[in-house]
């Protein structure tokens, strides 16, 4: 399927219809907190984001949301000084950005795009690019660190949520092995049996060597690193981590 990720931007869309938790704009009482420096942030599904990982200040900074659509970092953000630029593939999800904007009476860049490709920023342009676990959606992850690594300046920040790869072993029930890895439903289309493509959307496991070192091979430093697990089921039941984030800046 050449254009998967065209694909995958209608399916996020429906999820946000569906109410998606990913899709699921903040309030008005949390941007006013935002706007005291009182406020939570996420790339996982549950561990807040250090607050050592973002710049001090933060007001000022020009600031990418990458694959970040939905009403959630940027709206914090933007409360907190920094003058941001969302970038998605999901009408929906930018649709959310819109509607916080206008909401709490804010100017915010929202761009529609695919990260696969060249991204529309000129080099050495952002502060810091912030993007939540999105990359389990792209085949290729090297060509995004590659591309941040240009658009961001130098000294500029990375954090981004990571899937490493060991949901995709599980069935459903996470209680039994269900496929090797790599996923890949693109060449292992086996998979859409019991995790149909018109319902998961086609993603992608990853490995550390793709995720981490990639960045690495990028150019970028890793300062910092943790790991989260899932927010529900089997695998949390026994804490098992299945996503890292990483801060990573440009030397």
């Amino acid at each position: 399927m050449d254009d998967y990720t065209k694909f995958n931007s209608k399916i996020i869309d429906q999820w946000v219809n569906e109410g998606w938790e990913w899709g699921m704009p903040i309030s008005h009482e949390e941007y006013l907190q935002a706007q005291k420096g009182e406020f939570k942030m996420v790339l996982t599904p549950l561990k807040q984001i250090p607050k050592d990982w973002f710049p001090d200040p933060i007001k000022g900074k020009k600031i990418l949301g990458l694959a970040s659509g939905g009403g959630q970092q940027m709206p914090i953000l933007t409360a907190l000084g920094g003058e941001c630029t969302v970038f998605d593939y999901s009408q929906k999800q930018l649709d959310a950005e819109k509607m916080v904007a206008e909401r709490e009476n804010y100017q915010i860049e929202i761009i529609k795009g695919d990260m696969t490709k060249k991204l529309p920023f000129t080099d050495n342009t952002f502060d810091m690019i912030i993007q939540p676990v999105a990359n389990s959606y792209i085949e290729n992850v090297q060509h995004v660190w590659n591309e941040s690594y240009r658009i961001l300046k130098p000294g500029g920040r990375l954090l981004v949520g990571l899937d490493n790869g060991i949901n995709y072993i599980f069935d459903k029930t996470e209680t039994k092995l269900y496929h090797p890895l790599p996923y890949n439903p693109l060449k292992n289309p086996e998979v859409n049996d019991d995790f149909p493509i018109e319902e998961e959307g086609i993603q992608f496991s990853h490995t550390l060597d793709e995720q981490i070192r990639g960045q690495i091979k990028a150019g970028f430093q890793i300062v910092d690193l943790y790991e989260d697990t899932n927010s529900e089921g089997k695998l949390k039941d026994y804490n098992i981590p299945t996503f890292w984030a990483t801060y990573a800046i440009k030397k």
